[in-house]
């Protein structure tokens, strides 16, 4: 089977290597983001805490932001097109007064909370610096689109999107998102602007992907079950289907397999990073 390696991306300084990763991510506009503390959070633990923020680019410029009273131990990360950044704890169980996501601003102060629902498979802000949330199967909501004052902008509902229960692949770029869900893993095509077709379902006979990356009338799904796990598969795009074409493995720059890893789909790229989550690839399918 052909393997394709991810090329280098982003890289986090050697100097905040000491410190832990909470998260990390890219953002629309392409650049990483991880976000640290000074240790992994212990059992009882008392929240909040400050934390770091390095940005780093495809270039090697690095920014440093402090935020200020992070509450999520768990979190997911994002940065608004203003320079701000969003982070949200995963499971909103214990944030059930509306503080589950907070809006920090570009001194890293929080400027605004709310709540989104429990059990966030993926969070990703737009190029318009709208929340896309994807949630996993612990609360089947769907997909859902808020903006940063915590008002729903978007909702999955009444989209007609089958077997909606778990938000496996998430991918958002621009305005639009691209998605696919458990159970059928249907490709869908999500543009909440557009008047005439706001939602175009696709079916796809390639299951258990975890990131999507879509360029012109192709797409490509990564991950998979059981053996499948590195798996990079191609299909061909129509008016109603995914047409499976090419199957490969996706592999580290040196050409291990990732192992653990966290993955981010935005437009035609795919970024994965693995443990030790200090680096991140990219496979382009423009490229």
């Amino acid at each position: 089977m052909q393997k394709t390696a991810l090329v280098p991306y982003a890289r986090l300084p050697r100097a905040h290597h000491h410190r832990h990763v909470l998260t990390s991510t890219v953002d629309v506009f392409g650049v990483a983001h991880w976000l640290l503390a000074e240790r992994a959070p212990q059992p009882g633990e008392v929240l909040p805490f400050d934390a770091l923020v390095v940005s780093a680019d495809a270039g090697g410029d690095v920014e440093l932001t402090e935020l200020s009273s992070v509450r999520a131990r768990w979190p997911r990360l994002d940065r608004l097109p203003d320079g701000g950044f969003i982070v949200a704890a995963a499971r909103a169980r214990r944030y059930e007064d509306g503080n589950q996501v907070q809006v920090f601003d570009t001194l890293g102060r929080e400027t605004s909370s709310f709540s989104v629902g429990d059990a966030i498979q993926h969070l990703l802000v737009d190029g318009a610096g709208q929340l896309w949330v994807g949630h996993f199967d612990e609360n089947p909501v769907g997909i859902r689109r808020w903006s940063t004052t915590g008002a729903p902008t978007w909702t999955s509902d009444g989209a007609d999107i089958p077997g909606l229960f778990d938000c496996y692949a998430l991918n958002v770029s621009g305005t639009a998102a691209w998605a696919c869900t458990y159970t059928d893993f249907p490709l869908v095509e999500i543009r909440p602007d557009r008047t005439d077709r706001p939602v175009t379902v696709r079916a796809n006979r390639i299951q258990g992907a975890h990131a999507v990356a879509v360029h012109g009338d192709r797409a490509v799904f990564y991950g998979g079950y059981a053996e499948e796990r590195d798996r990079l598969a191609h299909g061909e795009l129509t008016e109603t289907t995914v047409e499976p074409a090419d199957v490969g493995l996706l592999t580290l720059p040196d050409g291990l397999a990732p192992g653990r890893r966290r993955v981010v789909g935005r437009g035609s790229r795919i970024y994965v990073q693995a443990e030790p989550f200090t680096a991140w690839g990219v496979f382009d399918l423009s490229g």
